[in-house]
């Protein structure tokens, strides 16, 4: 019953990865539903690995995962010659595991919250609202 509940939570982080990823891929993001969904789920799954079979420290688990994901949304940042691309996608991926490792902690309703205000944040079109960078471009161009 113990690995249920734990499997259960692993699933929620997924699914919220879901919608947050569903949404990037529609404005044909690199980084889409199963990258997403995959993100949230190993933070979910990584946090509550650690503080149930292992006994681990939140704070240690939490760092780590942090750092994990710091190098794989380093990973989704090209420097063009004029302009530098995916910083929305590696913040979201940040996001996103912080999201599972809140599941994972049960603290439902602050990732559900979380979730839909980062898909509002996604939502926002720089540069229908008129924000734009130094050069011109918008930061999601």
């Amino acid at each position: 019953m113990v690995e249920l509940m734990l499997i259960i939570r692993v699933v929620i982080a997924m699914l919220l990865g879901c919608v947050l990823g569903w949404q990037r891929q529609q404005r044909g993001k690199w980084a889409g539903l199963r990258t997403y969904a995959l993100v949230g789920g190993g933070s979910a799954l990584f946090t509550v690995v650690s503080l149930s079979a292992i006994g681990g420290d939140p704070a240690r688990v939490a760092s780590n995962i942090v750092t994990g994901i710091g190098f794989l949304g380093a990973g989704t940042i090209l420097h063009k010659a004029d302009r530098v691309e995916g910083l929305t996608t590696a913040a979201g991926l940040w996001m996103v595991a912080a999201v599972g490792m809140t599941v994972a902690l049960e603290l439902y309703i602050l990732a559900a919250a979380v979730s839909l205000l980062s898909l509002a944040v996604f939502s926002i079109n720089g540069r229908k609202i008129g924000l734009r960078m130094n050069n011109g471009k918008s930061e999601d161009d």
